[in-house]
C-alpha cells in the first residue's frame, strides 16, 4: 500500500465577491423586472426602505457607500456613521403629498369568454363537459392543436367518460359557432373556412373564395395564380376580388379578443429617454415605479441603544444585533448595486449616443455606424460581458421612436472604394427598394444583388438572401400579387 503525502499548494483563483454577483444580476435587468426586483428586496430585508422623504439637497444624499470590501467585523459605530441611500433622481414633492396605487380591474380572459358563451348554448350536463374540455385544448391563437382521438382517449383514461369520436365532432362542431369566427380550428385552412361560412353575406365572391380555399388551398398560399382561374374558370379581377376577401379574415382569431380589463399585454417600458436641448443631447433613466431606497431609521436607533449598554446583553439580544448587522450589510450591498447599475447605464448609453450621433440627430438610419460591443468596450473601459448586458433587453426612448439598444449594434462591411459601412444600411437600401417595387413583377435576389452593386455594394446573392430573411421579406414568388 502507497504510503500518504500531504503537500502544501498555493493557487491563484479568480472568484466574484458577493456584490460583484449581485451588481451582475441587477445590470441584466430591464426597468420592469428592476422594480420587481427591488419590491422582492424591501419584502425580505426588513432593514431596507422606500425613502418617500427624500429631497434634492439632503445632505443624507451625499453620503456613499463606496466601500465595497467586505469586513468580517463591522463596528456598531460604523454603521451608525454611514447610513447609505440610493436616490434615482430628484424629485420635486411634498412629504404630505398622498401617494396611492390605483387598483386595478382584471377582466374575464379568452378561454372564460368562450366558457360564458358556451354557458347559453341549450347542452345537456355530458355534452357540457366535452364542450368545457375541447375549450380547454384551445390554445391563444384560437387553435385545437390536438386530435379529435387523442381527447376521446384522454377522457376516457383521466375521467372516466365514455365518449365516440362523432360525439366529439358534434360537440367541436359547437365550440366553433362561438366567437369570433374560426374558434376551434384545427389549421389555418379550416380557420378561414369557418369565417367565410360564417359571412352574413354570402356572395358570389365569398363563394368562390370557399371554393379556392376548399379546393385550392395549397395553390393559393403559394401563389400559384395561373393554375387557379385555369381551374375556376375565373379571371383576374374575379380572382383579385377573391384574395381581397380573403386577407381580410383573421388568421388568429384568438388574438382578435381583447378586453381592456385584462392585465396580461404590457406596454414597453424604455429604460434611457434621449432629450435634445439646443443641439445638446443627453440621456437620463427613466425611473418608472423604481423607489428611492436607504437603511432604515428605526434598525439603526436599535444598534445605538445597543452601543450604549456595554454590560449586561442577553443571548436573545446579541443574536438580534448580529441579525441586524447581517441585513445591514444586505441593504448595503443591494444599494451600492443599484448606484453602480445606474453609473454603469448612463456610461454605456452616452458612448453608444456619442459613436452613433450622427443618426440620432435625426434617426436616418442610413447614417448608423458599424459598431460592436468591442468598440463600446474600448471607450468606456468596461468588460465585453459587461456591455452585453447593459444592451440586452433594454430600449431607449428618442424623439423618432422607441429602439432596443441591439438596434444600433451592427456588423460592417467594405464597399467598392474600400469604406466600412453598417450591414444596417445595406439592409434599409434592400427594404427600401422592396418596398418601392411592382408588386405584379416582384424584384428577385438576383436582381436585389445587381441593384445593390450598382450602388457600390458588391454582395452575394446568397448573402442578399440571408439579409432579406433577416428582414422577415419572403422570397420574391410569395410577394407576388395581381
Amino acid at each position: 500500500m502507497a504510503g500518504q503525502k500531504l503537500t502544501l499548494q498555493q493557487k491563484l483563483l479568480q472568484k466574484l465577491s458577493p456584490q460583484q454577483i449581485q451588481m451582475i444580476k441587477l445590470l441584466e435587468l430591464p426597468a420592469l423586472q428592476l422594480e420587481q426586483r427591488i419590491k422582492r428586496e424591501l419584502e425580505e430585508n426588513p432593514v431596507l426602505e422606500v425613502d418617500d422623504n427624500h429631497r434634492e439637497g439632503d445632505p443624507q444624499e451625499e453620503r456613499s457607500a463606496d466601500n465595497n470590501e467586505t469586513e468580517k467585523d463591522i463596528s456598531i459605530e460604523e454603521y451608525l456613521s454611514d447610513e447609505p441611500s440610493y436616490k434615482y433622481r430628484a424629485n420635486n414633492y411634498s412629504k404630505d403629498d398622498k401617494k396611492e396605487d390605483i387598483p386595478f380591474s382584471i377582466g374575464t380572459t379568452f378561454h372564460e369568454y368562450l366558457s360564458e358563451q358556451l354557458g347559453l348554448v341549450d347542452l345537456n350536463e355530458q355534452d357540457q363537459i366535452l364542450a368545457e374540455y375541447i375549450i380547454g385544448n384551445i390554445d391563444e391563437d384560437g387553435y385545437l392543436r390536438r386530435e379529435v382521438e387523442a381527447m376521446v382517449d384522454d377522457l376516457a383514461f383521466s375521467m372516466n367518460i365514455d365518449v365516440s369520436d362523432e360525439q366529439m365532432h358534434k360537440m367541436l362542431a359547437v365550440v366553433q359557432e362561438l366567437d369570433p369566427p374560426g374558434i376551434g380550428a384545427r389549421d389555418l385552412r379550416e380557420c378561414l373556412l369557418i369565417q367565410l361560412k360564417r359571412k352574413e353575406y354570402q356572395t358570389e365572391v365569398v363563394g368562390n373564395a370557399t371554393r379556392v380555399i376548399d379546393e385550392f388551398f395549397d395553390e393559393f398560399s403559394k401563389k400559384h395564380y395561373d393554375k387557379i382561374m385555369q381551374r375556376l374558370d375565373i379571371d383576374e379581377e374575379e380572382l383579385r376580388d377573391v384574395i381581397e376577401e380573403v386577407v381580410h379574415l383573421n388568421p388568429k382569431p384568438g388574438g382578435s379578443y381583447s378586453n381592456p380589463l385584462n392585465k396580461a399585454n404590457q406596454a414597453i417600458m424604455p429604460d434611457f429617454l434621449l432629450e435634445i436641448n439646443e443641439g445638446q443631447m443627453q440621456v437620463n433613466l427613466t425611473r418608472g415605479n423604481v423607489p428611492d431606497l436607504r437603511v432604515s431609521a428605526h434598525y439603526a436607533n436599535m444598534l445605538r441603544a445597543y452601543s450604549e449598554k456595554k454590560n449586561n446583553h442577553s443571548k436573545e439580544q446579541k443574536d438580534a444585533v448580529s441579525f441586524v448587522k447581517q441585513k445591514l450589510d444586505s441593504a448595503k450591498w443591494f444599494i451600492d448595486a443599484i448606484k453602480q447599475r445606474h453609473q454603469t447605464l448612463l456610461l454605456t448609453m452616452n458612448a453608444i449616443i456619442e459613436y452613433q450621433k450622427d443618426y440620432f440627430t435625426d434617426g436616418d438610419e442610413t447614417k448608423l455606424k458599424p459598431m460592436i460591443l468591442k468598440d463600446i468596450a474600448e471607450i468606456t473601459g468596461l468588460d465585453i460581458s459587461t456591455i452585453s448586458r447593459v444592451s440586452n433587453s433594454k430600449y431607449i426612448q428618442t424623439h423618432f421612436g422607441i429602439y432596443p439598444l441591439k438596434f444600433f449594434f451592427s456588423e460592417s462591411m467594405q464597399d467598392e472604394s474600400g469604406e466600412e459601412v453598417s450591414t444596417r444600411k445595406i439592409k434599409k437600401i434592400l427594404q427600401d427598394t422592396i418596398d418601392a417595387e411592382d408588386k405584379r413583377k416582384p424584384v428577385t435576389d438576383e436582381r436585389l444583388a445587381l441593384i445593390l452593386k450598382e450602388k457600390g455594394f458588391p454582395i452575394a446573392r446568397r448573402t442578399v438572401a440571408k439579409y432579406r430573411e433577416q428582414l422577415n421579406i419572403q422570397v420574391a414568388r410569395l410577394r407576388k400579387e395581381l
